[in-house]
């Protein structure tokens, strides 16, 4: 099976359920926004945070999609740079209970986290990131047999505005043979990264992820027309437009894949998961339409519980569908 490697932020995601709005109000976090706070704000927060019983999740979207393919069974790796901290140890042991062979170098502040704050009677969440040590990976750091054996390299755009990092990331990626993906991850990000991120996409990057506010940042046009553009650019353009579903094109040939069914309570991580499924479908010689089926397939599983870790029933369920979905689309010489 193909292997794949992925850079990105190791953030641990921390959630608490809050019965109020006090504590937002307290460190000035306004109800359903995403701040980032300085080294002295996240460690308050997490001190503050760690009596009330929180869950602990090792996250940041990169990390979220190799964790994925590793369940599917793909050779995985992950590159970051985490603090010497109780938070680093547990992504790091996190991601070893998937088998996946982290390269987690160690920085000067503390480990990053995005504190999730969910809040009654919505459920509505609030965050709260500190990126810490994460936002310290460096050119520097990236050697060239870290990519060495790997089919797939995988970028999150979180990580874009530390362009000099990623252009020496798709460089070496590129030299050592890797099918390069990358999820724009947000809007702004692409905004305010606009010229550099059309120089890589046009020059290294083999298969884009966007939603339908990232593509039109990128584009400057509506989803379908978006999609056309972006596939002007690189081999594989999927534009994902939430719980209407996603569109795929490569070429000439389009394809509109419907959401699969689900009971959505929370949408953090879907289109992470949903990269993890394209992207081991796609491993496997999967024709388009059916990398996009198994995306939807288990992005619409993540969406049914809090947070960004699928529960082993829902996994189980996931794996038959997309099982019995490849069996039907193999070419009759491996069937």
């Amino acid at each position: 099976m193909a292997s794949i490697l992925g850079i990105g932020n190791a953030l641990t995601d921390i959630l608490a359920v809050l019965p109020d709005d006090e504590f937002l109000k307290q460190y000035h976090l306004p109800r359903g926004s995403m701040q980032h706070v300085d080294m002295e704000t996240g460690d308050e927060i997490w001190k503050t945070l760690k009596p009330m019983g929180v869950q602990l999740v090792a996250g940041g979207s990169a990390a979220n999609t190799i964790t994925g393919t590793a369940i599917f069974g793909m050779e995985s790796g992950f590159i970051g740079k985490v603090g010497d901290d109780d938070l680093g140890h547990l992504f790091k042991s996190d991601q070893a209970q998937y088998g996946i062979k982290s390269i987690l170098l160690k920085g000067e502040h503390s480990s990053g986290r995005a504190m999730v704050f969910i809040t009654a009677p919505n459920a509505e969440r609030t965050f709260a990131v500190y990126l810490g040590a994460a936002l310290e990976l460096i050119p520097e750091d990236l050697r060239p047999e870290y990519f060495e054996g790997y089919d797939y390299f995988h970028i999150e755009g979180y990580l874009v505005q530390n362009q000099a990092l990623i252009r020496k990331a798709v460089q070496m990626a590129k030299e050592a043979g890797c099918i390069i993906s990358l999820d724009m991850a947000s809007y702004n990000v692409v905004e305010s990264n606009d010229a550099f991120l059309h120089d890589i996409v046009d020059k290294y990057v083999d298969i884009v992820f966007a939603n339908e506010t990232e593509a039109k940042a990128f584009t400057k046009l509506e989803p379908r027309e978006a999609l056309d553009e972006i596939a002007r650019h690189c081999k594989v353009a999927v534009v994902k437009i939430g719980k209407d579903g996603s569109m795929l094109k490569s070429g000439d040939e389009y394809h509109f894949i419907e959401a699969w069914p689900a009971t959505p309570i929370d949408a953090t991580g879907a289109g992470d998961t949903y990269a993890a499924g394209f992207l081991y479908a796609h491993s496997l010689g999967m024709p388009l339409k059916v990398c996009g089926e198994v995306g939807s397939i288990i992005a619409a599983k993540v969406v049914e519980i809090i947070g960004t870790k699928i529960d082993i029933p829902r996994w189980k369920a996931a794996k038959q569908e997309i099982r019995e979905l490849i069996a039907a689309n193999k070419p009759a010489e491996q069937a």
